[in-house]
């Protein structure tokens, strides 16, 4: 098992400029009400920077592991989806939405299907649909199927990134921790985005959305260094 000191200290250096564009952000606070191309810059700024982060590992590391690539495309997708959502009241909130739904495709299949853990999926499907029935009588239109969808691809997604959680044993891994925390951050950022959006005013939301969003897309980040199948192993299980 690798010490989170090591961790510290091999990985931090990398994400160093993460945290100053995190911080840029929340320092400039660019009002919401005027989306511009410096407002979207800024945005994706930290997220530019975790593709900087993989790329750190070099080249050979993203080709020679299947799911540290489908991390990395999805934040490409997710960096899409944040420009959109700079827009979103002018329109673009749906291509914002199935930018974020491809994401969570992409980190559902990097954390893959073993183990299964039924009993967590079984977990995630209530958890999912309490929020869905919460967030059922403030839908309408298309929102009503798409908010559906799209709640079922995240629970998704966090029952394949808690499913490979394992929090003692020899066989303890602090990238499976990262993941499993990353999910739920990201769950609870986009619950945040959708009862603030149709419910009611969700106090200090923007703060609340964005903190826990840039938290989650880090430490999901961080859960491809020790990456689950390297290219080998992953066309033998393919096989199988």
């Amino acid at each position: 098992m690798v010490s989170p000191v090591t961790v510290v200290k091999s990985e931090g250096p990398k994400l160093v400029p993460f945290f100053k564009a995190t911080c840029v952000y929340f320092v400039l606070w660019l009002p919401s009400s005027s989306p511009s191309w410096v407002s979207a810059l800024i945005k994706c700024l930290p997220i530019f920077c975790l593709w900087l982060f993989l790329l750190a590992h070099g080249l050979g590391f993203l080709l020679t592991h299947p799911s540290a690539t489908r991390i990395f495309v999805g934040l490409v997708f997710s960096a899409i989806g944040d420009a959109f959502l700079i827009w979103q009241d002018q329109g673009y909130f749906v291509h914002g939405l199935l930018m974020f739904a491809v994401t969570h495709m992409l980190y559902a299949s990097a954390f893959g299907m073993r183990p299964l853990a039924l009993r967590t999926g079984l977990v995630m499907a209530v958890l999912s649909g309490l929020c869905y029935a919460l967030l059922y009588p403030c839908l309408s239109g298309a929102f009503t199927y798409l908010v559906g969808v799209y709640v079922a691809l995240i629970s998704f997604m966090g029952w394949r990134a808690i499913a490979g959680l394992r929090l003692a044993g020899a066989d303890w891994r602090w990238t499976e921790l990262a993941a499993g925390s990353g999910a739920l951050f990201f769950i609870i950022s986009d619950m945040t985005i959708a009862l603030n959006k149709f419910c009611f005013p969700v106090p200090y939301s923007r703060a609340v959305i964005m903190s826990t969003y840039y938290a989650a897309q880090m430490l999901i980040a961080l859960s491809a260094v020790e990456s689950r199948e390297p290219v080998e192993d992953y066309r033998l299980s393919k096989a199988n």
